[in-house]
């Protein structure tokens, strides 16, 4: 089963809560279910017709509120998005994927989509990711972020002080150091219990530099660790757990 979690920014707090989860099912059915984080956000309204928080609700079609966050193929721009991606056109045709990797981001609203981490094949922990905050940083670090190339290590380091999110992780490169962004924050208190279990099993690459991208889709990376015995992500906040 395909899995993305559906973040809902709060006005004043400007925390992101986890409100919503979107799941394919094997018959090829969309399910959405609203989360626990649902009742704790203040503010927080029901999406569409889909009222009932403690409702389980089902389409033989994406659900019309996530599909119009994928850009559609008649976009002159569409190329380029998909280019940006980095995904091979068979799987960019895939609505799931697309917003997985994307977000769904739009600037209109306060959503955005991430998908649950899951185990590779080989018993890994691996996610694809956009840097992100890439907009606040000066020019010199844009410009170091612009010169990455495919492969390319960066080291992940704690901001511990980051009034937004004490789990902050920033995105350095080697030599010479130049922070080019942050770990989104979804992942964040996951990556540090990776850390703490073995810093030197996390590793991020770059995968995809994106020059004339927006800054949201500018630095495509991904981060590998050791996946340990017993460990599950997203378990240490009721936020996640569905409420149908």
């Amino acid at each position: 089963m395909e899995v993305l979690y559906i973040a809902w920014q709060q006005a004043d707090s400007r925390e992101w809560i986890p409100v919503g989860r979107l799941d394919r099912e094997e018959s090829g059915t969309f399910r959405f279910v609203y989360t626990k984080g649902a009742k704790r956000a203040l503010g927080f309204k029901a999406f569409g017709r889909m009222t009932d928080l403690d409702t389980a609700y089902h389409s033989d079609e994406l659900f019309p509120l996530f599909a119009n966050r994928v850009l559609t193929k008649s976009r002159p721009e569409y190329s380029d998005y998909v280019r940006w991606t980095g995904l091979s056109a068979d799987r960019a045709s895939d609505p799931l994927t697309i917003l997985s990797i994307t977000g769904g981001l739009r600037g209109t609203d306060p959503i955005e989509l991430f998908p649950a981490p899951v185990r590779t094949a080989d018993g890994r922990f691996s996610i694809d990711f956009f840097a992100r905050g890439l907009r606040h940083f000066a020019e010199p670090n844009l410009k170091a972020a612009d010169e990455l190339v495919s492969g390319a290590r960066l080291f992940v380091m704690r901001d511990m002080q980051n009034e937004h999110d004490r789990f902050a992780l920033t995105l350095r490169t080697s030599d010479p150091s130049y922070l080019v962004g942050y770990c989104p924050k979804y992942y964040t208190k996951t990556v540090c219990k990776l850390l703490e279990q073995n810093v030197n099993a996390v590793k991020v690459t770059v995968k995809q530099v994106n020059q004339k991208a927006p800054f949201s889709m500018r630095l495509l990376c991904n981060l590998e660790a050791d996946w340990p015995v017993g460990f599950e992500p997203f378990t240490d906040s009721e936020d996640f757990l569905p409420l149908a």
